[in-house]
């Protein structure tokens, strides 16, 4: 199943990519205009906490997928 790791590589990938963002904007570090407003467009100005925590929550979910390994590590113990 080399695709399914290679979905969970990419998966994970996009996940850190988008934790790193919300930890910047969270920390304030980083400013983005809003894209798509309807009532009343200001950009949030000042550190978010919220946004910090939840960047770094999906950062390491990120890791977590694209790090671990599923199935039968190969040992170099042969059974008789």
């Amino acid at each position: 199943m080399r695709w399914l790791r290679v979905a969970r590589i990419v998966g994970g990938m996009l996940l850190i990519l988008l934790g790193l963002l919300w930890i910047l904007q969270g920390a304030d570090l980083i400013h983005i205009d809003p894209v798509l407003c309807v009532a009343d467009c200001r950009p949030v100005t000042g550190g978010s906490p919220g946004w910090l925590i939840a960047g770094v929550v999906t950062a390491v979910v990120g890791v977590v997928l694209a790090g671990v390994r599923r199935g039968n590590p190969k040992s170099g113990a042969s059974s008789s």
